[in-house]
């Protein structure tokens, strides 16, 4: 159901490996419900999405597509088939946790690689976040030590940064926003054979 119909926001995550995992795990710890769908019948990992949550909902890519906010946990070189599941992605923020590091950076056209992603997503409204954390770090409860965990985001569209933001925030987690793709989406991707400058940081933000 989108949020248009009951006014609250519906979430998936697409791609189910160990980031799918670990991001299904955070809103499991929150009793927050999400989908989560790869290209594989529901079936074959719907144990597996028990084991994290009542609320974790295996899905369809079809279905999972219906959602709001739909997180990108797919490898970066799968992102133009979970393109195709839409003709358009207007109204959609699709959350961008993939890197391209071992992508040349020609193959990018020169472009951030999370810019480079948003021309699939024909309309959607690309928030660059939550990639920047190694899978086992991201499992973790983001409470630590009386603080919580950052995230970064980026992205061309401040309503989209801030919607996701909030969604950081419920999910325990402190965003930290870095601007467009262009500037603060650098500070956050890879390509090549190099990381971003903000990539494996762990950072814990005190209020």
């Amino acid at each position: 159901m989108s949020k248009s119909e009951n006014n609250v926001a519906s979430y998936a995550i697409i791609g189910f490996g160990h980031i799918g995992k670990a991001l299904a795990r955070a809103f499991a710890r929150k009793s927050i419900e999400v989908s989560v769908a790869t290209t594989r019948d529901p079936e074959s990992f719907a144990s597996d999405a028990a084991a994290i949550g009542p609320g974790i909902i295996p899905a369809t890519l079809a279905e999972a597509v219906t959602a709001d906010i739909i997180f990108l946990a797919v490898r970066f070189e799968s992102h133009p088939e979970v393109a195709k599941a839409l003709p358009t992605w207007q109204g959609k923020i699709i959350v961008d946790v993939t890197n391209a590091y071992g992508v040349p950076a020609e193959k990018l056209g020169g472009l951030p690689s999370a810019k480079f992603v948003a021309q699939a997503f024909t309309g959607g409204k690309l928030v660059k976040g939550f990639n920047h954390l190694g899978a086992a770090i991201l499992d973790q409860d983001p409470a630590v030590h009386g603080g919580r965990r950052v995230v970064f985001l980026a992205s061309d569209d401040d309503g989209a940064a801030t919607e996701t933001g909030e969604l950081a925030k419920n999910l325990g987690f402190s965003p930290i926003q870095l601007g467009g793709l262009s500037e603060g989406g650098l500070l956050v991707q890879a390509h090549g054979n190099s990381w971003g400058k903000l990539i494996f940081q762990d950072l814990v933000k005190f209020d």
